[in-house]
Parts: structure tokens; C-alpha cells; sequence
């Protein structure tokens, strides 16, 4: 069969780094092509060559064996390439056709684009009401947004990054369902996931990037999720461990802690109560947008608490801000890397010194010491395996995963007594993530007690000791993570809160 895309020996390369160095792969009509590689091999850049975002320096591509170079975003949609990006670019205040209207080259009436979204919606298995307002929607729904935007305007190559990282079990098996309906129609689609047992369900080719290069092509289905991970990191994977360790005296309290809703998309928090000990893990799972930013923000001191609802060994310090929770050893890594737990066109240095200056004793007086940051951001480099040329380059210059390792060993490495953590493993390849997780359990098991958030029920079952649920703004009693099944999760995820759930 002819190929819809062909890419030929395409090669870009940026100061210091060669992103993409003589790639070639082809993509048939309705084939779903999985794009593998750790963070920093490359997808991103070669995706944006396609999408007319990013010029190759060298090499050619071909739509339907014909010469295919897009300038700009537009010109690659009117050729039939659509895209749905990792990170959202939706107006919260917006209803869901008045977004995709503003997506659009040349939108019709409101009207008419309304009848169409739900054409759209109903064809696909899309559940979507176009009047909604966004800002009220899921992350699956807000995902959908994306989606059917892209449908309202027939794409041949549907390209999907990281599309399964913010949606639920039942979200996913919708997406699924709407990409193998698309496939059966024709459309090809060009599928960038870390999540191997998602690659090997739903995609019928990969081609895997090893620092800007093919190191080799895989049939999914015939290969294990273990070795096409091993293939994209060119080395045997580790399974992340501890010693069993009895938990040590108790070191973070939440008593009835309740906060209003920030804002008005926001989650109010309700009656959240828990304790945590010296070398615990305590999990905390749900769907997104039931409370974990609010909690995160209640726990680092972004947002003060009411009396005598956050106790640290015993001291009251609901009233105290980031800064003096740092200071007493409470640190937290939030879920949206690039704009709140990074400034993005701030160094890595600078990043460095933003969380790191209490307790890396990174200034005096009021005097930054630049050279302790520098040897700081260089430390968090090396620890965690940061693809970087230096910590002068800005943190937007780093791909998604790269950035979250450095945030997240920015944390570890100033030795907290309390770690919280947001979806730690956002976006990161199975070598990273595992990595992660390994520090994290390092952490606990010299003393450390740690909160991880997560919307990865693997993750959580594989380093947490205990699990909790948030639905709601509500907090489900923790249950041990030992022996705990997908039905009991699913009770407790879906608002079985301050009872012990029933064993099914």
C-alpha cells in the first residue's frame, strides 16, 4: 500500500543538541503507528516537523507520494494533518463551540457548528454537549474538545501526544474505541505514549527514537511492553524496590481540614483527614479535577489553612506559607511543571535557587549565592539523568520529561521530611519513571513521609504503602495497598468515603 506520510532522512538540530538525526519512517492509511523513545529522543520535534511548527534543516517528507513541507500549522491542516497536543489550549470561560470555533480557519454560525460538534460527538462516541462551558468539563471531556475539533475538519494523519495521561480507565477505553473507528475509516494516526500496554492494544507499528535516531521498528502486538521499553532506553530495566521497613512516629496530621473552592472551576476540599509516619507512602488516587491541585496547594502553603487542621510533629502550621513549610521540611512538586513548578523562561539555576534557597542554603542576607545554584542544578543534572546542555538553558528549552525529573530531584535532593508529589511520572518514559519511583521509595526509606498523588493506579500500587481516593473534594479512608483490588479502588474512587470498603 502507498504511503499516506513518508518521512526521508530528516535532521534538526538546535545549539548544542541534535534532536533529529536522519529519521525515515512511513505510516499507511489507517495504520495506527506508535512513536517510542525516552525523554529527549526526539517525538516532539519530529511531530512539529510534520504539524508545520518546526523547519528541518535536511530531508523530505511525502503526503500520498507527493512533496509535503508545511510552513505553518495552517498549511498542514489543509493538507490533512491534525493534532492533539499534550497540554490543552482551551478557554475555561468559553462553552465548547466557541472554542472550537476559535481553532478553526473559517468557522461556521454557532448554530450550525453546534449541530455539527454533536453530529461529530454521536459518530465517534464522543459524548460531548457543545453549550457546556469548559471550564466545567473532565480532563477526558476537555480532551474531546480537542479531538473533535480535529474530526470537524477530516483529517487524513490524526498525530495524539501523550493522549491517555490526564483520562480514566473508562476514558481511555472511549479514546480507543473512537481511534479504531477512525482507523477502520482510513485515517492513519501517529500515537506518542509511554504506556506500553497501551501501545501494544491499540497500534499496529512502532518505530522507536534513540537520542534523535531509529533505533528500530516493533509490531506491538508480537512484543512485550518490556522489551520495547529496553529497546528505547538501550538497556535492561530495573523494577523500583524497597526493604519492608515498619513505618516510624507520625509526622504530617490533617484534621477535618476544609478550604472553599479557589476559584470558580475550581474544588472545594471537604472534611480531608489523614495521618502520615516517618517512611511511609501514603497514595492518593481519583479522577482529575476531584481536588488533588487544591490539595497540593493546602499542603505546600500556597493556600493557608483554618487552625488546627495541619499539624507537623505536633506544631499548628495551617497559617504558615511555602517559604517556613520549606524551612520545617515540607516540599512539594506540582502537577503542571512548566509555569508553577518551573518558571519557564527561567534557567535551571534559577529554578534551582527558587525552591532551594532555604534549605540548600543558597542565600544569605538577602545575597544570592549563584554559584552554590549553579552546583545545586548541576547536582540535580547528574542525580536524575537531565538531557540538558547546562543548567544556563531555560526550562522551557527541556522536553516535558526531562523538566519533571529535574523538579522532582529538585525536591529529593533537599532531603524533605514531608515530600508531596502530583502525578510525579506525567509524561516521562518507563526508564524515568521508574527512576522516579526508585527515589521517591529511597526517600522514604531514610525517613522521609510522602504523599504521591497520581492518576496512574499502577504507580500507586507499586510504591504506596496506603491508598486513598479523592472524589469530590472528599478524602476515602486509606486502606493498605497490599492485597487491594481494581474493584475495591473503583468503590473508593467513585465516592465510598470514611467507611471501609467492602471486599468484592
Amino acid at each position: 500500500m502507498t504511503a499516506l506520510l513518508a518521512l526521508k532522512g530528516l535532521t534538526k538540530a538546535y545549539p548544542g543538541v541534535v534532536a533529529n538525526d536522519d529519521v525515515s519512517l512511513s505510516i499507511a492509511p489507517g495504520e495506527v503507528h506508535a512513536l517510542l523513545g525516552e525523554n529527549g529522543a526526539g517525538k516532539s520535534t519530529l511531530v512539529k516537523m510534520i504539524y508545520g511548527l518546526v523547519k528541518p534543516d535536511q530531508g523530505e517528507m511525502q503526503m500520498n507520494g507527493a512533496p509535503f513541507a508545511p510552513a505553518e500549522p495552517r498549511a498542514a491542516r489543509a493538507a490533512g494533518v491534525g493534532m492533539v497536543f499534550q497540554h490543552f489550549s482551551l478557554f475555561d470561560a468559553l462553552s465548547v463551540a466557541e472554542n472550537i470555533a476559535l481553532g478553526m480557519e473559517h468557522a461556521p454560525r454557532l448554530r450550525d457548528l453546534s449541530r455539527r460538534i454533536r453530529e461529530v460527538s454521536d459518530t465517534y462516541g464522543l459524548p460531548l454537549a457543545p453549550d457546556r462551558i469548559v471550564g466545567d468539563l473532565s480532563a477526558g471531556e476537555r480532551q474531546r474538545v480537542e479531538i473533535i475539533r480535529c474530526l470537524l475538519q477530516d483529517p487524513r494523519l490524526l498525530i495524539m501526544d501523550e493522549p491517555t495521561s490526564v483520562l480514566t480507565p473508562q476514558e481511555v477505553e472511549i479514546l480507543f474505541k473512537t481511534l479504531r473507528k477512525l482507523s477502520a475509516e482510513g485515517t492513519a494516526i501517529l500515537y506518542i505514549s509511554h504506556k506500553l500496554e497501551e501501545i501494544r492494544s491499540l497500534c499496529d507499528a512502532a518505530t522507536v527514537l534513540r537520542l534523535g535516531k531509529v533505533v528500530g521498528t516493533a509490531v506491538p502486538r508480537e512484543s512485550t511492553a518490556r522489551e520495547m521499553a529496553e529497546m528505547m532506553v538501550g538497556k535492561t530495566l530495573s523494577t523500583p524496590s524497597r526493604p519492608a521497613a515498619q513505618p516510624g512516629e507520625e509526622v504530617l496530621r490533617l484534621d477535618a481540614l476544609s478550604l472553599p473552592a479557589p476559584t470558580a472551576f475550581g474544588m472545594p476540599l471537604r472534611d480531608v483527614s489523614f495521618s502520615l509516619r516517618q517512611g511511609e507512602v501514603l497514595g492518593i488516587g481519583g479522577v482529575a479535577g476531584n481536588g488533588q491541585d487544591e490539595l497540593l496547594s493546602a499542603l505546600s502553603g500556597e493556600r493557608r489553612a483554618p487552625r488546627a487542621t495541619i499539624w507537623l510533629k505536633g506544631q499548628d502550621i495551617g497559617a504558615l506559607g511555602p517559604n517556613a513549610r520549606r524551612e520545617r521540611g515540607v516540599l512539594a512538586a506540582p502537577e503542571e511543571r512548566l509555569g508553577h513548578a518551573a518558571a519557564p523562561n527561567m534557567s535551571l539555576t534559577e529554578n534551582a535557587m527558587l525552591t532551594g534557597a532555604q534549605r540548600e542554603r543558597l542565600e544569605r542576607a538577602g545575597f544570592l549565592n549563584w554559584g552554590a545554584a549553579r552546583a545545586f542544578a548541576d547536582r540535580i543534572i547528574a542525580a536524575f539523568d537531565v538531557r540538558t546542555p547546562g543548567p544556563a538553558n531555560a526550562a522551557r528549552s527541556l522536553s516535558g520529561g526531562n523538566l519533571q525529573k529535574f523538579v522532582i530531584g529538585r525536591e529529593v535532593l533537599q532531603r524533605p521530611e514531608v515530600l508531596v508529589v502530583n502525578q510525579p511520572t506525567w509524561g516521562v518514559d518507563a526508564s524515568a519513571a521508574a527512576a522516579i519511583r526508585q527515589a521517591l521509595l529511597d526517600l522514604a526509606q531514610q525517613g522521609a513521609a510522602i504523599v504521591v498523588i497520581s492518576q496512574d493506579l499502577d504507580e500507586l500500587m507499586e510504591i504506596a504503602d496506603r491508598f486513598s481516593a479523592l472524589n469530590e473534594g472528599r478524602l476515602s479512608a486509606s486502606r493498605p495497598t497490599e492485597g487491594l483490588s481494581v474493584e475495591e479502588i473503583g468503590l473508593m474512587m467513585g465516592g465510598a468515603h470514611g467507611m471501609e470498603v467492602a471486599h468484592v
